[in-house]
């Protein structure tokens, strides 16, 4: 169960530049299209989407290393002094169809300077035109390779949105195969359930900017393909307690204007209650993933708070 000490309120209101990305937003082609026949004519008539371009002043600041694992690109950046104490697996966003946003560099970037921290990020293939399996197997190599070259317990496992559910799903199927487990988990908005079962979610959703109910829910039957979509695989929020219980540290950060905030709570009371030492920390009126928009005084907290976790 939730209580006071697993779950802080961090603002009161949406500072001033947050409200303006929020309008700008609003005024914008969303991400998603808002009704689960608008996503599903656009999702089979896209063209084959790719990732946004590494930015050019990154080969300046940071050491780059661009390799490969289960045939799929990974770019890991370190600090220009070395790589970091820390080395953080960072799955991007994109509801498992979408390909890495420009916005997720800079959040990478801003990981790197204010924790010091090396920063992997696996460029993995969409759905549909790959699978939940590639994805998978692209996230086991990657963290296979890191825990064998830097120790385990150094490693956070990360991620925003769909990110975040392929880093706490990676997080339990090491935990069930045992072996090297990583020092943290840390996840951005996390995806909980696919299903998007909870009624409460619909008091949310004239609020949230980006993400409706209807898409969501024909994107995680695209991404389950043969899959029950409410299982613990596609819908971690269905996680047992036991399995639950293996987890490292957690934390959460979600916005309250976010429809994922209802299930992150959820969430967080069964980590409690599995005796997991985890957090949730909430952002009035702040939008889904809103730590990505990194000059904002929400983000710039929210990297200050994993910085802190690293250390506890």
């Amino acid at each position: 169960m939730l209580t006071g000490t697993s779950i802080e309120l961090r603002t009161t209101k949406a500072s001033m530049l947050l409200r303006g990305v929020k309008w700008l937003m609003s005024k914008r082609t969303p991400v998603f299209p808002h009704t689960a026949d608008a996503f599903e004519e656009y999702m089979a008539a896209r063209a084959m989407p790719k990732d946004a371009p590494i930015p050019n002043q990154f080969k300046h600041r940071y050491t780059l290393e661009h390799w490969s694992a289960a045939d799929q690109e990974v770019v890991t950046i370190h600090p220009k002094s070395g790589p970091g104490q820390w080395h953080m697996l960072y799955f991007h966003g994109g509801g498992f169809v979408l390909p890495m946003f420009k916005e997720h560099w800079p959040l990478a970037a801003a990981m790197v300077d204010k924790l010091g921290a090396s920063v992997t990020l696996p460029l993995y293939n969409v759905v549909p035109e790959s699978s939940y399996a590639s994805q998978d197997a692209l996230a086991d190599a990657v963290y296979a390779k890191l825990a064998a070259e830097h120790d385990p317990s150094r490693i956070v496992l990360n991620g925003d949105s769909a990110g975040g559910h392929m880093a706490l799903s990676l997080a339990l199927r090491l935990a069930k195969a045992g072996g090297p487990q990583p020092g943290k988990l840390a996840l951005f908005a996390p995806w909980l359930d696919l299903t998007m079962a909870d009624p409460a979610i619909e008091a949310v959703e004239p609020h949230d900017i980006m993400l409706k109910i209807g898409t969501l829910r024909s994107c995680g039957k695209m991404f389950a393909d043969d899959r029950d979509v409410a299982s613990p695989e596609c819908s971690p929020l269905y996680t047992s307690q036991d399995d639950l219980a293996k987890l490292p540290p957690t934390r959460i950060w979600t916005g309250r204007h976010d429809l994922f905030i209802i299930d992150s709570r959820t969430f967080t009371g069964k980590l409690i209650d599995a005796g997991v030492d985890a957090k949730l920390y909430e952002y009035e009126a702040a939008p889904h993933v809103f730590m990505a928009v990194t000059p904002t005084s929400e983000s710039k907290d929210t990297v200050k708070l994993l910085g802190e976790f690293l250390v506890e």
